[in-house]
């Protein structure tokens, strides 16, 4: 009913025109607009999981690298590739290291103090001659890299000493061998690394002096 201009319901409430004229409300309450579009997974974790590189090799552990490296110290005469011997890889010193100290644990001399003591005094020692030697510079790294790799025949030599006795006089022959392959496979990886052609009795010294701590460790 209108009295005046102004609507009146049926149980007598008052009801303003606004109200009368008012359309309803067709949005939808409990379902907003979105205002973005959600983005998918793969903008996150790449176009396809198997374009990610493998584990070991995030890690730094490439076991091709670790092979080649092997047989450079192993043939002595062999050139050394200077892209793959100026990586920072330790996963196959430290193995050679825990090798080492292995052999002289079955020949009943427990050092394995002594050589990781003198690997590091003799890795901070090269780092700073080679450093000082070198136009390009060398990584600490590097110098630990390529010094536990040539610690492989000295594990030879340790595990001849399980069986004989290294203080006869072929024993100093022997010694004074190894001692000469593990300081050329070192010299001759980091002149072709760091390029210093002409240098490498330079460089074969100190690395001679530093196999020889060791090989008196497997001697005696």
């Amino acid at each position: 009913r209108q009295y005046g201009g102004y609507d009146y319901s049926q149980h007598g409430g008052f009801v303003p025109p606004d109200m009368v004229q008012q359309q309803p409300y067709t949005g939808q309450i409990y379902q907003p607009t979105q205002a973005y579009a959600p983005a998918s997974a793969q903008s996150f974790y790449g176009s396809n999981f198997e374009d990610e590189p493998p584990l070991l090799e995030e890690l730094g552990i490439n076991f091709d690298h670790i092979w080649q490296k092997t047989l450079t110290v192993l043939h002595p005469l062999k050139v050394a590739d200077g892209t793959i011997m100026n990586e920072t890889d330790l996963a196959g010193p430290m193995v050679f290291c825990l090798a080492f100290g292995a052999t002289l644990l079955l020949a009943g001399k427990i050092q394995f103090g002594y050589v990781y003591g003198i690997s590091a005094i003799g890795c901070l020692g090269m780092f700073c001659l080679l450093n000082m030697m070198s136009m390009t510079g060398v990584s600490f790294g590097c110098v630990a890299s390529v010094l536990g790799y040539c610690l492989l025949p000295m594990i030879l030599l340790s595990t001849f000493a399980i069986v004989f006795s290294l203080q006869g006089m072929m024993g100093i022959i022997l010694t004074a061998g190894i001692i000469g392959w593990c300081s050329f496979s070192a010299s001759k990886i980091f002149i072709s690394a760091l390029a210093m052609e002409g240098q490498q009795l330079l460089v074969a010294y100190p690395c001679a002096l530093l196999y020889g701590v060791f090989a008196l460790i497997s001697v005696f």
